[in-house]
């Protein structure tokens, strides 16, 4: 963030008396609105006189570029909290008699300050269109100077101000005569704007098809000094937008200090119509401060965009937050009364601006599938306050998947698509299963966990997208290769060589047997030949999985008992005994994977502590890897437990060996 804070030009400690304290100085005004605002990237507070809010403009547009920040607030303000301006330049017969700015006029005879404060909202151009903002105009080129050693500290330099002016072009990759309109700095001093002029003739004025036009705004609103380039640049937007050159005011006839015959340039006496010639409206901005710093801009007109196509979400969420409940109930009343107020607004647009704003700690929201259910909603909104807590992702197993499963948001959702399809390159013909019709083919089990994989990374990555990150990962089953590739363990290449070996060699395993889930405790299931207890998902929810005859006569034990049961629809008894034949070969495959520290803290479902980093980056599964915290409550010596299919222990298998639901 770049903000620009200044007093009267060439006095700026001056300009600030009357304010004291670290927290109102003209240093700290940029940190005071990046305090308020909750902004945490570079705060800096430009003074170089009158050309401050442009130098301020030239470094966000150069933030962005690099990197520093993503958007960027650039402007200036300009409070004369004292005379001292007003004296300084009335000894030097600076200040016009009547405080008109006769800007590039004959009759000019000095400047007239004003107040003003304006700041500038930029962002690069494709995050603006993938955020769905109105673009009001595009900044082409920026570029700054300093007049060095003129023929005076406060005397303009005609050669500096044409080399930021080529400079600017040079940014813009543009020419002289790309350019039809110059809002000029135009202070109307008798040495100044003569100087500037003969800069303009010998830039833009020579080699053009028709004349450049010139004008300044000091004409119409006085010289608001550190805020006068911004407020250049405001009016530049709006004459883009509206297609019509704004008149420069109190010009009699041309100053005569002028040689206009140089180059082709006419003044701005009335307003202009601003025709379509070819090319998208441009127009250089000045400012020039009095310390010698010279800035200059190329300002285009915005790009037709296509407008913004809502995805058709089911609900939609208003998120509101205040630091205390009384403001939120407030900010809840202001919203409805403002949505009311303005039936354009779409309901998908307040959401997404919503959920940009600094969060307190008092939260709100309002969520319905239309305008009015939303508006209804504001008046009772759901409530509450923030803890502290983290943040964890599962991620499913088999028997999850269905057809067309993250279908809208494959056609809606840039990000996921791109994800969905990074996986599906590892997997020929996938896609069209997962978007296809035949179910019993999605089914089988070689489809069906790279299936699974595909639409957990996906998800991730759109939810990624939105800056939602989780403090802990864990997953069931197929599940667990999603969580190590997500943090990082496995690469997206090698993630998906083992889930093509797990799936395939699962599949080619005999049919037969059968998983059953059971409303019972570890404790009420009985030792019983050719049953596993395959995940213990809670305290009362158990999966049998096994030979199908010893399984199913013991779920119907079990219900005899009370435990309500269910079979689960797979194709095979999946972490179980059963599985033990493709462990031997399923180990050559994920030996030859490397494996890295996980990024993002990875819970094992064996021992429900973070996976230890000698875990993952070992070419195979240790014996008995040893935990970092304490151990969780002993197992029955006859289960195992999601993702272990044949362990009779806890502690014998890593993170990416094959069992699950699937």
């Amino acid at each position: 963030m770049h903000h620009d804070y200044a007093g009267e030009p060439g006095t700026a400690p001056e300009g600030m008396e009357g304010y004291v304290g670290i927290g109102t100085a003209g240093s700290v005004a940029s940190g005071r609105i990046s305090y308020t605002l909750g902004l945490a990237g570079p705060a800096i507070t430009v003074d170089t006189a009158c050309s401050s809010s442009l130098v301020a403009l030239h470094l966000a547009v150069n933030a962005l570029r690099s990197g520093q920040c993503d958007m960027a607030l650039a402007g200036g303000v300009a409070i004369m909290a004292t005379p001292a301006a007003f004296i300084e330049f009335s000894r030097q017969r600076g200040l016009a008699t009547d405080g008109r700015c006769r800007a590039y006029s004959d009759a000019a005879s000095g400047t007239g300050w004003s107040e003003g404060a304006a700041l500038l909202l930029v962002e690069r151009l494709s995050d603006a269109q993938r955020n769905g903002h109105h673009v009001l105009a595009l900044v082409r080129g920026t570029a700054i100077n300093q007049d060095g050693a003129s023929n005076g500290l406060t005397a303009p330099s005609g050669p500096a101000q044409q080399a930021v002016i080529r400079a600017a072009l040079t940014d813009a990759r543009l020419s002289a005569h790309d350019v039809d309109l110059i809002e000029g700095h135009g202070t109307g001093t008798t040495l100044g704007d003569p100087i500037e002029a003969q800069a303009i003739l010998a830039t833009y004025g020579q080699n053009r098809p028709g004349p450049v036009w010139l004008g300044s705004l000091k004409s119409n609103i006085g010289h608001a000094q550190a805020a006068a380039g911004v407020a250049g640049i405001i009016k530049t937007v709006m004459a883009i937008r509206h297609g019509i050159m704004p008149t420069s005011l109190h010009i009699d006839q041309p100053s005569h200090h002028v040689d206009w015959s140089a180059g082709s340039i006419e003044l701005l006496t009335e307003a202009r119509e601003w025709p379509e010639n070819g090319h998208p409206r441009r127009a250089g901005v000045s400012s020039f401060g009095v310390s010698g710093t010279n800035a200059h801009v190329i300002i285009e007109q915005a790009p037709d965009l296509a407008p913004l196509e809502h995805t058709a979400l089911p609900v939609v969420p208003w998120i509101l937050s205040a630091k205390t409940p009384q403001a939120l109930a407030d900010q809840a009343r202001r919203l409805a009364d403002h949505v009311t107020d303005n039936p354009e607004l779409h309901p998908t647009d307040i959401a997404t601006a919503l959920t940009r704003r600094t969060q307190w700690q008092h939260r709100a929201v309002a969520i319905g599938s239309t305008r009015e259910e939303l508006l209804a909603a504001l008046k009772t909104p759901i409530t509450g306050s923030v803890t502290e807590g983290k943040l964890a992702f599962l991620f499913t197993g088999q028997g999850s998947q269905h057809i067309g499963m993250g279908h809208d948001l494959y056609q809606n959702f840039p990000v996921y698509t791109e994800a969905f399809d990074a996986v599906c390159a590892h997997f020929p013909g996938l896609r069209d299963i997962i978007f296809g019709n035949d179910n019993s083919l999605l089914a089988q089990t070689q489809h069906a966990q790279p299936a699974i994989f595909a639409l957990e990374v996906a998800l991730y990555r759109l939810l990624e997208s939105w800056n939602i990150r989780p403090d802990y990962l864990a997953g069931h089953s197929i599940g667990e290769i999603t969580a190590a590739h997500i943090a990082n363990v496995l690469n997206l290449r090698d993630a998906c060589t083992l889930i093509a070996a797990r799936a395939t060699l699962m599949q080619a395993l005999p049919t037969g047997g059968t998983m059953i889930a059971i409303n019972a405790t570890e404790n009420d299931i009985p030792t019983t030949p050719g049953v596993d207890i395959a995940a213990i998902n809670g305290p009362n929810a158990i999966v049998l999985s096994g030979e199908e005859t010893a399984v199913t006569t013991l779920a119907a034990q079990l219900a005899d008992k009370g435990h309500r049961t269910k079979k689960l629809n797979v194709s095979h008894a999946f972490h179980s005994t059963l599985m033990e034949p493709m462990l031997n070969d399923f180990r050559k495959v994920a030996e030859t994977l490397t494996y890295q520290q996980p990024t993002i803290a990875a819970i094992s479902t064996v021992t429900g502590k973070p996976v230890t980093n000698d875990w993952t980056t070992s070419t195979g599964p240790p014996s008995s890897p040893t935990p970092t915290t304490p151990p969780s409550p002993p197992t029955p010596s006859n289960t195992t437990t999601t993702g272990w299919p044949s362990s009779r222990s806890r502690t014998q298998r890593p993170l990416w060996t094959p069992g699950g639901t699937g």
